[in-house]
């Protein structure tokens, strides 16, 4: 018992701290800056047309800054679209990172979208299963059935941990490997900024440590639910 709660707190400092960072360095970076040329939306938009990727929408997003592959749309909280901070431009990069990733059949993207695609109804089924275990115990007074549907509610709600564990590379790589040579080969920032930069790309991609830690609490909060 003592085991599993250490567990718990290990995971909910996880989740939490890398959501406090994250929201830290951002914000840090907020402040409108008079020597911007435009907004995080306009040089989003700069970007994917050098690119010559005119096909890909830049939209305003209230559901956190991200790239759909789907609608290949690149969208952006009000703040970052009309913002001319340097957290705007840096996460407008970061998401253009990521249309990149897509242009270019980045594999792990692609994996990534079919996973996330199928996490909404394999998390639905999970939750399901494991809601229905004790009522079908209860029906067939078969003790072994409710254990193998726990089993299988576990391993399905346990896919979203690989998903968010699949998700950290592709991360990385739309803020290091795309975003960031394009911001010192195209000179949008001085080199003042560049620190700050590499910190707001890196809180960027961390957001989905905070995710799969989540998952992971969701899944031990099963676990404790259902034993007793």
């Amino acid at each position: 018992m003592a085991i599993i709660l250490i567990f718990l707190g290990l995971l909910v400092v996880l989740a939490v701290l890398p959501q406090f960072w994250v929201k830290r360095v951002i914000e840090a970076h907020s402040a409108e800056r008079a020597d911007f040329p435009g907004t995080g939306g306009e040089f989003a938009r700069h970007l994917l047309d050098e690119m010559r990727l005119g096909h890909v929408k830049v939209e305003e997003t209230k559901d956190g800054d991200h790239y759909d592959p789907m609608a290949k749309v690149v969208r952006l909280l009000p703040q970052h679209l009309n913002g001319r901070s340097l957290s705007a431009v840096v996460i407008a990069a970061h998401e253009v990172g990521h249309a990149m990733q897509d242009a270019t059949g980045y594999g792990p993207l692609a994996r990534r979208t079919q996973m996330a695609h199928q996490a909404r109804w394999i998390e639905t089924i999970g939750s399901s299963v494991m809601l229905l275990a004790p009522v079908m115990m209860i029906f067939t007074k078969a003790p072994f059935l409710m254990v193998l549907q726990l089993a299988a509610g576990m391993l399905i709600l346990s896919f979203t941990i690989l998903m968010h564990a699949l998700t950290l590379p592709v991360e990385f790589d739309a803020s290091f490997s795309r975003a960031m040579p394009v911001l010192k080969a195209g000179g949008y920032l001085e080199e003042k900024d560049m620190r700050a930069a590499r910190n707001i790309l890196r809180a960027a991609a961390f957001t989905y440590v905070a995710a799969a830690a989540m998952s992971m609490l969701d899944v031990m909060r099963w676990i404790r639910v259902l034993r007793f």
